[in-house]
């Protein structure tokens, strides 16, 4: 049974749905830039087996608060805020693209709070061809000064996040889409190989891996999630 809370992260709320038993081991997934807590619907019911999931809905996105102010670290801080709140010492981290960098930043800044991180198809940090996005028309389910903000910065990411990737004491799986993906393959190899025991495995779907494979990705990221626990 899915709950859905509100939780305060210091003037910013954020929503976020959770599945799972409550005495379970906690597991939190991160979005990617301009979807939200239900873009991992399908594969929700196989990571609830034996885990307490929590899928947040990042500032400027879904139903968590559109507060103006936007930047990936200002990200990192509400979900280090929300684990404080709920009272969660040290989680598994998934996150998707963007989410994927703000899981990293996370795991490089306050490394004792993240066991297992899940890199699904993220952009390593090195400068790449800025582009200028165009809004869509209609009614959007995120903040477009949000989609500016965070464009910029990953176009010209802080050198600093690339050398943190070094300080990365969490088990890390970096899942790659392969040709299909729009994110340049070769970074994802370098920034499995720049985070200490970090591997990469490559399931060749495209960027959008847990929706176009999920019983893939289900399978190399519980499997992964539960290697100690099972004692391998």
């Amino acid at each position: 049974m899915v709950d859905q809370r509100t939780v305060d992260v210091g003037g910013v709320r954020l929503v976020c749905q959770v599945w799972g038993q409550e005495s379970a081991p906690p597991l939190v997934l991160l979005h990617a830039l301009g979807e939200n807590s239900t873009d991992w619907a399908e594969v929700m019911p196989a990571l609830a087996r034996g885990r307490r999931v929590y899928a947040l809905d990042l500032r400027g996105h879904g139903r968590s608060d559109w507060p103006g102010e936007y930047s990936l670290e200002l990200m990192r801080a509400d979900v280090l805020r929300f684990l404080d709140v709920l009272g969660l010492g040290t989680v598994d981290l998934i996150g998707h693209s963007m989410g994927g960098v703000v899981a990293y930043l996370l795991a490089q800044e306050r490394p004792e709070r993240v066991s297992r991180l899940v890199l699904e198809d993220v952009p390593v940090p090195r400068p790449r061809e800025k582009t200028t996005p165009t809004r869509p028309d209609g009614e959007l389910t995120f903040d477009w000064d949000m989609v500016v903000a965070v464009r910029r910065q990953i176009d010209t990411p802080d050198p600093a996040w690339l050398e943190g990737l070094s300080r990365i004491t969490a088990d890390t799986l970096v899942l790659a889409g392969g040709p299909a993906s729009h994110v340049p393959q070769d970074g994802i190899a370098e920034l499995a190989h720049r985070v200490p025991g970090g591997r990469v495995v490559t399931i060749p779907v495209g960027h959008l891996i847990h929706s176009a494979a999920p019983q893939a990705f289900t399978e190399a990221v519980c499997a992964f999630l539960d290697k100690d626990r099972d004692g391998d």
